[in-house]
């Protein structure tokens, strides 16, 4: 054994296709273009979660691929999605993060829209009486959306498959947990962080970094034989647990009592952990007693945001809300035990891939989709490569 010199630093991996990861995918400013256009804005993205569009006219604003777009359930209670930008003159019609309109007022000139796109006054339109700027004809752009399970997604491609056959079987372990009972968004919060979106998405397809965290050493990587933690891969890019993982708390101060001080979510024990990822940004983890949904949303090849939603049972007593606020926190706020250890870990890679000093990452290991394989991640980088057709390792391209 010994170190290696620049030469051999700099060599590729004698490795298969898709087990390693050349360092300029996170940090060239070509690669991070291609990806907006030919996987954000042609594969299907997670917004907000109908709780947070619960009445009628409500309505959240949110930024994504350089645009600025808005969700709003109409008067006939679906939500629908148009880019936040007036048909006139290109102003933006919301400037808040969120609330409730009737009716919606740019505040430039005063042309009105209603909550279905529809363009429904022009002040003083004889002007216009010789032209086609006609309202019939100003309707907003609207983006398509769809919902599963309580999800709200968008596409900006008009000719991209349907959400459902999108997902297709990936969320069927989740299914139970995320339909049998209202659920609704009790903890929301946004975090800037200093590295590539894929980055800390890879945080969460990652089962192998367990050894990182020390919540996770005492309570989950012992919890059961690492032959019998299945990890799967669906159609797409997406891919998370097979079954229930577990996790056993009486190991670790404060997490004794979980079992006792609420109940578990619909198809779960206390003790079971499930997690999914839906390529390209977006993770959902179900621990128990609660629930994680993370949305990524790429910035510049250097940094990104991470909205991260709390997800409990609507309705639940004051004390069930409580403990399950205590649950997620302490795996999953911003001062929890999991979370900030994934961001130092993302953003120290990142500075070693800006540098250049680091060249290649090795999703290599192997253990027949169990334990701590990296399936998930060969997984997601031969569905980047499709969209790209770039290998990530060579960057050559595949033709």
């Amino acid at each position: 054994m010994t170190s290696r010199d620049k030469k051999l630093w700099q060599e590729m991996p004698s490795l298969p296709d898709f087990n390693y990861v050349s360092g300029e995918v996170y940090t060239q400013p070509e690669i991070f273009k291609k990806e907006q256009d030919k996987i954000f804005s042609k594969t299907w993205h997670f917004v907000c979660h109908e709780s947070e569009l619960s009445k009628l006219y409500d309505y959240r604003v949110y930024d994504y691929t350089g645009k600025s777009i808005f969700s709003i359930r109409g008067e006939d209670g679906i939500v629908r999605s148009f880019f936040n930008v007036c048909s006139h003159r290109g102003a933006k019609l919301f400037s808040m993060p969120s609330g409730n309109a009737k009716r919606i007022k740019c505040f430039y000139h005063h042309w009105m829209y209603n909550s279905k796109g529809a363009c429904t006054g022009i002040p003083r339109p004889s002007a216009y009486s010789d032209t086609e700027v006609k309202k019939e004809k100003m309707g907003l752009r609207e983006i398509r959306t769809e919902v599963y399970l309580g999800m709200i997604f968008i596409n900006l491609s008009d000719e991209s498959e349907n959400l459902h056959s999108y997902i297709g079987n990936a969320l069927d372990d989740l299914s139970e947990t995320m339909s049998m009972q209202p659920l609704e968004v009790f903890h929301y919060n946004k975090i800037l962080i200093h590295s590539n979106w894929k980055a800390w998405q890879e945080t969460n397809m990652d089962i192998y970094h367990e050894f990182m965290h020390v919540v996770l050493r005492k309570t989950q990587v012992n919890a059961m034989p690492m032959e019998d933690r299945k990890l799967s891969i669906f159609k797409n890019g997406h891919g998370g647990s097979g079954a229930s993982l577990k996790a056993s708390y009486t190991n670790y101060k404060g997490f004794a009592n979980r079992k006792d001080e609420v109940g578990p979510l619909p198809g779960m024990s206390v003790s079971d952990f499930k997690f999914m990822n839906i390529f390209p940004s977006l993770t959902i983890i179900a621990r128990g007693t609660a629930i994680r949904i993370d949305n990524v949303i790429p910035l510049t090849p250097h940094t990104a945001v991470i909205e991260m939603r709390g997800i409990g049972v609507m309705g639940e007593s004051d004390e069930d809300r409580r403990a399950r606020q205590k649950h997620h926190n302490q795996y999953w706020g911003p001062f929890g035990r999991n979370v900030p250890e994934d961001i130092i870990a993302a953003e120290s890679c990142a500075e070693s891939y800006r540098g250049s000093a680091g060249k290649y990452q090795i999703i290599s290991r192997d253990e027949d989709g169990t334990g701590q394989d990296d399936i998930i991640l060969r997984s997601f980088y031969s569905e980047w490569a499709l969209h790209l057709g770039i290998n990530p390792g060579s960057l050559k391209e595949i033709k």
